[in-house]
């Protein structure tokens, strides 16, 4: 009888030693499913949705310049593609506080070659590279000194209702495509 009362101890002590090592087993599977999967798209922010909402039709070409509707602009950055025939380039709009037009390539010097652009936070343009952040409100200055990230610089002109932006800027800056 004794014999069977430690049978049944140790089959109890066996089972208790075997969960100790599948929780943490199965927690660490989980975790790693997590990461893998991103997870599940369950974590992301409504701002990651923007840039996969890539306006083409938005953008009309006249002659030498891209023409985009300035009512179409908030301070929720929108991205746009513009074809260079081979491939497409892509940079962003967006209001900045004291309502001025901020447009930006979605690549920068350094961090381009990754093909990861930026996402917007607030009041910030994140590098999805390098995880910089740069105040909407500080863009718009040409880059005097190339070479760090920051999203390059696209010059833009308000005409009546419309923004312009040359054609010749989106195609000398190709090498930054996405």
């Amino acid at each position: 009888m004794a014999e069977a009362v430690d049978v049944v101890v140790e089959d109890k002590i066996v089972k208790i030693k075997l969960k100790k090592f599948l929780i943490p087993v199965f927690v660490l599977i989980f975790l790693v499913v997590i990461i893998l999967t991103k997870g599940f798209g369950l974590f992301r922010s409504s701002q990651d949705n923007i840039v996969d909402n890539i306006e083409d039709e938005d953008v009309v070409g006249v002659d030498d310049f891209m023409t985009i509707s300035l009512s179409d602009i908030t301070d929720n950055a929108r991205w746009y593609e513009y074809d260079l025939g081979s491939s497409k380039i892509k940079f962003f709009a967006v209001k900045a506080t004291d309502g001025t037009i901020k447009t930006g390539f979605d690549a920068c010097d350094v961090c381009y070659t990754e093909k990861k652009g930026y996402r917007q936070e607030g009041d910030y343009m994140v590098c999805k590279n390098c995880g910089n952040r740069y105040p909407i409100d500080g863009l718009g200055t040409e880059n005097k000194t190339p070479g760090g990230c920051w999203p390059g610089y696209l010059s833009n002109v308000i005409e009546g209702d419309n923004i312009l932006i040359k054609k010749s800027d989106l195609e000398s800056n190709q090498w930054r495509t996405l």
